[in-house]
């Protein structure tokens, strides 16, 4: 049984193939807010500076010339997969305009979490064949050293400005890099660069981001995300946002994002999407409540995109809120990972007049692929459908789901479906199969009193741990754990935690050269892992001895019974 849209989302206009996505945002012939007639699309909340759109066009013009130059890259010459830049940044307001300068280009970017270690930024750009990086200055010590480690010379990284912190001191050498703004105003200088002719169906073939995802288990992949996925799930969130009445046709919103732009929820559905329409973000390099209020209240902030951890921060700093003027706020949308019925239900109770929805998305879907409905709010849903997508749900033995509260594997048909993993056609064809993306979700569809199909996840099938939003897959920290000494053999699972949603725990099997000292042998492995992975992939479940790791005959990991023994363990406590 095959699960579609609302018909009341109406029908997906035709998305055009042979289109980048920086003409897509920045033509108003391709449907975009009109240029003269929208806010600045990006502004910094500490600063409140911000340009205008027909600013930005000239941005992204001034700063492809001069990338045009620097790199010896020519729009219509060469391969997309020869022109990768990589982005290991904090949030900034030259971000996005960056991103389009060089699909300007024809190449593509690949954007790095801000949290992560040189170890894992190197394996991130040596898997993309990044040949570029920009960074900011509160990283470029750690940028320096993965440039370095993949042969990236110091003349290919630049930096993106961001706000100077109280008494940050500069790195040395820091004034060594030029910043983007300094690539801008080269570039009103140079000679434009051609205009980009692509063949029908480049934009279904073309990468314009590689976002790293784990997929359904294994190592971060390379999702290869085409123009013509983004340009599909924008025109997919336009459509369905205006016929459900979540945002009304030529009002401009302001929308906050606290998301970083490395993931693709802040990157695709508060950035691309907000720029589209004409809206303005608010641009935050890193998320503290106070700073998210304040803004709120100075800027007027009417759309908040957030992630659990921060709905759970409002519920529970509900008197500290009550300090600003959040009457601007109209909506609450969170995904990145479930929300709790029990933390929606606070918000609803508290912000009775604020529309609440949860949004079901995976990179691998470009951003969002089901989203609560405003005239259909259910707690606990995830939404109905994107326009142009189907659903299906898959039972324990691959057969259709025909029936409702019916359990089973969610997948996913559409024009946002991407185009697979970089380099690893193994693990695009276990999850990319028949026109169907198989998400590794365990979910059922139920019907709303007012006859809309919902979605609602129960459950996963897939390894991954999400740590505030954020992936952690298992097998990498698994495979870092096993070069310490003390380990033989170890595994790690999800814990439930009220801030995070879920924490990585260790179970390991000390190997002979273990010290006698427990204590001091948990202390060295979260040490071990603290040393070289970003700080949402810390052991903060702890580390747990067991005797053997259980494990299949094919010598598989079965991680489901060591959740079994940690429920029972925690139960046994209560």
């Amino acid at each position: 049984m095959v699960f579609y849209p609302p018909k009341w989302a109406g029908e997906l206009p035709p998305i055009p193939d042979t289109l980048p996505l920086c003409d897509f945002m920045l033509d108003e012939k391709y449907g975009r807010a009109p240029l003269h007639q929208s806010p600045a699309p990006f502004i910094c909340n500490v600063t409140g500076k911000g340009y205008s759109p027909a600013e930005i066009v000239d941005r992204v013009d001034y700063l492809a010339r001069t990338l045009s130059q620097e790199l010896d890259w020519e729009p219509n010459t060469g391969a997309a997969e020869d022109k990768v830049i990589g982005i290991f940044s904090v949030n900034a307001i030259d971000t996005m305009p960056l991103a389009w300068a060089v699909h300007r280009l024809s190449g593509i970017v690949s954007p790095a979490n801000a949290g992560f270690s040189a170890a894992e930024l190197v394996y991130q750009l040596t898997d993309s064949k990044a040949t570029v990086l920009f960074t900011c200055l509160p990283l470029l010590s750690t940028a320096l050293e993965a440039a370095a480690k993949v042969g990236i010379p110091r003349q290919r990284v630049f930096l993106l400005e961001t706000p100077t912190e109280p008494g940050q001191s500069l790195p040395d050498g820091s004034s060594d890099f030029k910043t983007v703004s300094q690539l801008i105003a080269e570039g009103q200088k140079l000679p434009p660069v051609a205009p980009l002719q692509w063949e029908a169906g480049q934009g279904r073939r073309q990468p314009a981001y590689l976002c790293y995802s784990s997929g359904t288990s294994g190592l971060p992949k390379g999702v290869m995300i085409s123009h013509y996925n983004f340009i599909a799930n924008i025109l997919q969130f336009k459509q369905y946002d205006e016929s459900s009445g979540m945002r009304i046709k030529g009002k401009p919103e302001v929308t906050s994002c606290v998301l970083p732009m490395s993931h693709v929820y802040g990157l695709n559905y508060v950035c691309n999407y907000a720029a589209y329409r004409g809206d303005q973000t608010v641009v935050f390099a890193k998320f503290q409540l106070g700073a998210l209020l304040e803004a709120t209240q100075r800027f007027k902030i009417s759309i908040y995109c957030l992630v659990p951890p921060i709905v759970l921060r409002l519920v529970q700093s509900h008197e500290l809120c009550r300090r600003y003027d959040l009457s601007t706020v109209v909506g609450l949308y969170t995904g990145a990972a479930p929300l709790g019925e029990e933390i929606e239900a606070a918000v609803r109770q508290q912000y009775p007049s604020v529309n609440v929805g949860q949004g079901y998305g995976i990179t691998e879907g470009t951003t969002v692929i089901g989203l609560t409905p405003v005239l259909d709010q259910w707690t606990g849903s995830v939404g109905c459908p994107m326009p142009g997508s189907q659903w299906k749900i898959l039972d324990e033995d691959g057969n259709e789901v025909t029936a409702y509260d019916t359990p089973g594997e969610v997948l996913v048909s559409g024009p946002h479906i991407t185009m697979g993993y970089l380099n690893n056609p193994k693990a695009t064809a276990e999850s990319y199969r028949g026109g169907w993306y198989h998400t590794g979700d365990v979910g059922v569809m139920r019907l709303s009193p007012t006859g809309n199909e919902h979605l609602f996840i129960i459950d996963r099938i897939k390894e991954l741990i999400k740590v505030k939003g954020l992936q952690v897959a298992p097998a990498e920290l698994e495979a870092h754990l096993l070069t310490h000494p003390a380990v033989a053999d170890c595994a790690v699972i999800p814990i439930p935690d009220a801030d995070a949603g879920e924490l990585p725990k260790a179970f390991v099997v000390k190997s002979p050269k273990a010290g006698p000292d427990d204590a001091a042998t948990i202390q060295a492995i979260v040490a071990h892992v603290q040393d070289a992975k970003a700080r949402h992939k810390w052991l903060k479940g702890g580390v747990e001895f067991i005797e053997v790791i259980p494990k299949s005959p094919s010598g598989k990991i079965l991680r489901r019974l060591l959740r079994d023994r940690e429920k029972q363990a925690r139960q046994a406590k209560l």
